[in-house]
């Protein structure tokens, strides 16, 4: 895929580490993250590559950079929340980030270095629940439960590439090759992929991070 250089206007701005990586998420948003290279960087600034490792010396920085630009756009709760409410819908909020960008969720398990906006928002989280009453111990457990939700379930949807009107072809196909008369719960597991949904249904994401909220408040509650 051709990279389409910046326009004119865009292109007299003087270049700084902000612009550099955020053209470098526009990049990997458009292409992928396997696309991203110096040179096609600067294709899209309209500058030589050379003039990049001023403001980025390596990619691993600009992988470390654009991680953490994408996580600043993390909601984080506001003094005084709820502590269910509040752990719902930041994690709501990242996982739809996350699909909004759907290399970062790989690149964030794999970028190494600093990562400021990360670290508060991990802060929020566990500060969320030890000031909810979790015990230390709890509050790592939770921590892990959360998080592993968020970004496994992202990388699953986003590895999937299945766009919707795709999906009743490919039920087809997939139940055309089922053993006839065997298997009636896998069949009528598609099916429920088939079925119109209603509106209020926030979907698997939401159901998986409420049974883990829900199972927290009753570890809590025990003691």
């Amino acid at each position: 895929m051709t990279t389409r250089p910046e326009d004119p206007q865009t292109q007299r701005l003087p270049l700084s580490r902000d612009r550099v990586l955020r053209a470098a998420i526009a990049l990997a948003d458009e292409a992928g993250i396997d696309a991203m290279s110096m040179r096609k960087l600067g294709q899209a600034l309209g500058v030589e590559a050379m003039s990049l490792y001023h403001y980025v010396a390596t990619k691993d920085e600009i992988l470390g950079g654009i991680v953490d630009l994408v996580v600043t756009e993390f909601a984080l709760p506001s003094p005084g929340s709820d502590w269910k409410a509040a752990l719902r819908m930041m994690s709501i909020s990242a996982h739809d980030v996350l699909v909004r960008h759907p290399w970062a969720a790989s690149v964030m398990l794999s970028a190494t270095g600093a990562s400021p906006a990360r670290w508060r928002w991990m802060d929020a989280v566990l500060g969320t629940l030890r000031t909810a009453g979790f015990t230390a111990d709890q509050t790592d457990l939770a921590y892990h439960a959360l998080d592993s939700h968020i970004t496994g379930f992202t990388l699953w949807e986003v590895q999937l590439q299945v766009e919707p009107d795709d999906f009743p072809e490919l039920a087809e196909q997939f139940l055309g090759a089922l053993p006839a008369g065997e298997l009636p719960y896998l069949v009528e597991h598609v099916h429920q992929h088939l079925r119109e949904r209603d509106p209020a249904d926030e979907g698997t994401f939401a159901f998986g991070l409420d049974l883990i909220l829900d199972g927290l408040e009753r570890i809590r509650d025990r003691g």
